[in-house]
């Protein structure tokens, strides 16, 4: 398989036409090398417009979504960020490759060291991988200029929204299949925040994520 034209297909045919124009991003996702962060055995489709299965439930998301987060997030060199449901280490290797300082948070301990080991063997250095769950954040090394949560949640906890500095971002996918809403929360004022649902799609829920409706944004 000619990885390098079909990462280029990739940004050309399914990420730029979806509205994902921002060139930093569009230059990033055709330098991470997104099939190093693949089972194996599905790397004939690292490429493709499809959620790959990385065990315990969880999938890499589409390669379009991965792109409308990171356009969203606006990051900068400087920023540190939280991410909330590792994965296989792909949008963690993408952030870090934006970001001062990446910390991502896994509850499951199979994608803890599938995301570590991924993330090693890629020479990734600014990212932290942590076991735990990260519904309530990591509070000890708030505030944080972003945080993304990589699976769905009803709502957006406020002991995250608590965790941003002021003009930090939050992205989540907020509500139940068979529509959920890409909300960007900027906090404008310290408890002040900006609520902006960008695009409707589907991801697995976040697990462990809470059911009830207070704090909703």
């Amino acid at each position: 398989m000619n990885f390098e034209k079909a990462r280029f297909n990739m940004v050309e045919q399914q990420i730029r036409p979806w509205e994902v124009l921002d060139q930093n991003v569009l230059d990033l996702l055709m330098t991470v090398k997104r099939e190093e962060y693949v089972p194996a055995s599905a790397r004939a489709l690292a490429f493709a417009d499809v959620e790959i299965p990385i065990g315990c439930g969880q999938v890499m998301l589409k390669p379009v979504i991965e792109g409308k987060v990171l356009q969203a997030l606006q990051l900068n060199k400087s920023d540190s960020v939280l991410e909330i449901g590792s994965g296989s280490g792909f949008f963690a290797a993408l952030l870090a490759a934006r970001c001062e300082w990446v910390r991502t948070m896994e509850i499951e301990p199979e994608l803890v060291k599938l995301a570590s080991a991924n993330l090693a063997r890629n020479g990734v250095e600014n990212v932290v991988v942590a076991q735990g769950d990260g519904i309530d954040g990591w509070a000890e090394r708030a505030p944080y200029d972003a945080i993304v949560v990589s699976g769905g949640l009803q709502y957006v906890p406020q002991a995250l929204l608590e965790q941003l500095k002021v003009g930090g971002r939050l992205f989540a996918f907020v509500g139940e299949a068979p529509v959920m809403k890409a909300r960007l929360v900027t906090c404008e004022a310290e408890g002040r925040f900006r609520t902006e649902d960008l695009f409707e799609t589907v991801v697995p829920m976040l697990k462990n994520a809470p059911r009830h409706d207070r704090f909703s944004f």
